[in-house]
């Protein structure tokens, strides 16, 4: 059986306000998996920005994966599986911690957007997988050729954060069931592979994503100064009035007091 899955989407479709991402998110979730039906998908991983929310099931049968976008000292890494961390403070973590983090929890630890706003990919950590990012920002041959020469397989992610924009990068599962377990484990296999559309309304709206994190500087070659970036605006200072910090407490006090101890 080979199914197709998004493993990086977002609920939130805008960022500061984290106070309404409780009401949100429901609803977030329901629309990016009815975009994932029309453009036959079998499952989206909801992978926000350093927090994962359980929502239940999901709609016109995609199935919802759990996922988080962690923040690392050097850039982005996907966790996805059963049991991704809930709540993590953007920066605190290193990439090697992120990785245990994950494989305790048995999850897949994936590269995001390697050479955009990242040095994730100069550190030793001990990925499952490379991602090629939908908005096109990183050329595609890049990122494969960091992957073979890492020994790791390819996926794909849209990096939604409207929408529309879900599985204009996906990844093709071969011999897996859409669940989190099926996932991992066809991961770890390397039973995957990658695949970008290439439309002429997505080459548009990649040349506006570049142009956009061009002006941002993302899409300089960060080594002079590693990152540790992608927490939205306004979010720090508000955190404690964020949605879940009750719910992943335990789990946040964890990972960040074995990063303060290394």
């Amino acid at each position: 059986m080979t199914i197709s899955v998004d493993l990086h989407a977002h609920t939130r479709f805008f960022h500061g306000f984290p106070r309404l991402a409780r009401v949100y998110d429901p609803l977030g979730a329901k629309m990016l998996a009815r975009v994932a039906r029309r453009r036959e998908l079998d499952a989206v991983a909801t992978t926000n920005h350093d927090y994962y929310r359980e929502l239940r099931g999901g709609t016109d049968g995609v199935s919802l994966l759990p996922g988080n976008e962690v923040t690392t000292s050097h850039g982005h890494v996907l966790v996805v599986g059963p049991s991704p961390p809930k709540l993590t403070d953007a920066g605190e973590l290193s990439p090697e911690q992120v990785v245990d983090i994950a494989h305790d929890r048995g999850c897949a630890a994936i590269v995001a957007h390697p050479f955009r706003n990242s040095t994730v990919r100069e550190t030793d950590a001990a990925f499952d997988a490379v991602e090629v990012n939908g908005k096109g920002t990183e050329s595609t041959d890049r990122v494969r050729r960091y992957a073979e020469e890492r020994g790791l397989p390819l996926v794909g992610g849209s990096d939604a954060h409207l929408p529309i924009e879900v599985g204009r990068a996906y990844t093709e599962i071969h011999d897996a069931e859409p669940t989190a377990e099926g996932v991992v484990d066809a991961i770890r296999d390397g039973r995957v592979e990658a695949r970008v559309e290439h439309s002429r309304s997505q080459r548009v709206l990649q040349a506006m994503y570049r142009v956009l994190h061009s002006q941002k500087g993302w899409l300089d070659d960060p080594r002079e100064r590693p990152p540790g970036v992608g927490m939205p605006p306004g979010e720090r200072e508000n955190r404690g009035g964020s949605l879940s910090v009750e719910e992943g407490r335990g789990e946040h006090a964890d990972a960040t007091s074995s990063n303060r101890s290394s």
